[in-house]
C-alpha cells in the first residue's frame, strides 16, 4: 500500500495553479536562460551555469541570479558586477560567491523573487541575459529556455520526504532541453521528446592556492568537502588517482567554522569550498571543465531577441 505524501499533493496543486494562470508568471524583456533539477544534492548545476555564462559572455553581459542559500542577509545583493567582487561568502552565499571569483565578465547577485532580482540586473547593471541558478521550481519569473539537468538516480527516486524528488519526472515536461549528467561516471541515456544533452566533467586538475596546476603523483592528501553529494567527490578523487589518507565529508554548504589545517598535511576540497576557506600554502583544490555537446549552439538558437518587459504570462 502506498503512502498518502502530502509533499506531492502541494506540488501537484502548485504546478496546477500556474498552468492555469490563477497563479501569474511575469517575463523580462531580455532572455532568461534558467539551469534546474527535479531533485536535492548535487547534480552539477552551478558548473553548467559557471560554462554557460563563460561562453556566453562575449555575446551577452550575463547576470547571474541565485536565491543565495543559507546566506547570512535577506533580500537583493549584488554579489559581484563584471567581475568585480561586492560581497562576501556568508553575505551572498557559497555558490554565489563562488561564481563571483569565477566569471571575469559577468555579474552576479542573490535574491529570493527571481522577477525582482532580474529586473535589478537589467535596469541598473545593464545586462542583456538571465541565467537563474537552480530554478526550475520557482515559477514566478518565466524563462525562455528552461533547461534541466537529470541525473541517473532520479529516475527510480520518489518524491520527497521518501526520496530525494522535488518533483516527478512528469515536471520534465516544461523543460526545454533535458542534461544527463556526470557521463563521465557512468554513461547512461534517457529517452524523451524534447533535446538530450549529455554533460561530461573533463580536463580535471589539482590547483594549488596560487592557482598553479600541479602533479598530484607525488602528493598525498587529506581529503574534504560540504556538497549535496560528498560520495561523488571522493569517488572522483579514486578514479583520478589521487592519494587520499583520509575522507572528511560535511554537510551541503557547511561554514567550516573552527574547522583547522594542520602544517605538515595537504589538503585538497572542492572549488566551492576552497573559496570559503582562509588561503592557505597546503590547501588545494580539484576543478575541471565541462562538454556539452551541442548544447550552445541549442541555447543561441532559441533565446529571443527581447519582448515586452513584466507582462503576465498564461503558465
Amino acid at each position: 500500500m502506498s503512502l498518502f505524501n502530502p509533499y506531492s499533493y502541494a506540488v501537484w496543486l502548485r504546478n496546477w495553479l500556474y498552468d492555469r494562470g490563477i497563479l501569474k508568471s511575469y517575463s523580462l524583456d531580455v532572455p532568461v536562460i534558467c539551469i534546474g533539477n527535479i531533485s536535492v544534492g548535487g547534480s552539477g548545476k552551478t558548473s553548467l551555469v559557471r560554462f554557460i555564462s563563460e561562453s556566453l559572455s562575449e555575446r551577452f553581459h550575463v547576470a547571474v541570479l541565485l536565491r543565495g542559500y543559507k546566506r547570512k542577509t535577506k533580500g537583493l545583493l549584488v554579489a559581484s558586477y563584471r567581475g568585480e567582487v561586492k560581497a562576501g561568502w556568508e553575505e551572498v552565499g557559497d555558490e554565489a560567491y563562488m561564481l563571483s571569483r569565477l566569471l571575469k565578465n559577468s555579474s552576479v547577485l542573490v535574491c529570493e523573487d527571481r522577477y525582482l532580482g532580474g529586473s535589478f540586473a537589467i535596469k541598473e547593471l545593464g545586462a542583456n541575459l538571465i541565467i537563474l541558478d537552480d530554478c526550475f521550481q520557482h515559477r514566478r519569473l518565466k524563462p525562455d529556455l528552461s533547461i534541466v539537468l537529470l541525473k541517473e538516480k532520479d529516475l527510480t527516486d520518489r518524491l520527497l520526504p521518501f526520496g530525494r524528488l522535488r518533483e516527478p519526472l512528469s515536471a520534465l515536461k516544461r523543460a526545454n532541453a533535458i542534461v544527463l549528467s556526470y557521463q563521465d561516471v557512468k554513461e547512461w541515456d534517457f529517452v524523451s521528446e524534447k533535446p538530450i544533452f549529455k554533460l561530461y566533467r573533463t580536463n580535471w586538475r589539482v590547483v594549488s592556492p596560487n592557482g598553479e596546476v600541479v602533479d598530484h603523483k607525488d602528493k598525498t592528501f587529506i581529503a574534504f568537502s560540504g556538497l549535496g553529494d560528498n560520495k561523488q567527490f571522493f569517488q572522483t578523487l579514486v578514479k583520478l588517482g589521487v592519494r587520499v589518507e583520509k575522507f572528511l565529508s560535511f554537510p551541503d554548504h557547511y561554514h567550516y567554522k573552527g574547522f583547522k589545517l594542520e602544517r605538515e598535511k595537504l589538503y585538497l576540497t572542492t572549488l566551492k569550498d576552497f573559496f570559503k576557506l582562509e588561503i592557505l600554502e597546503n590547501l588545494y583544490y580539484l576543478d575541471f571543465d565541462i562538454r556539452v555537446d551541442g548544447l550552445l549552439e541549442f541555447i543561441i538558437k532559441n533565446v529571443r531577441a527581447g519582448s515586452s518587459a513584466g507582462r503576465a504570462t498564461d503558465s
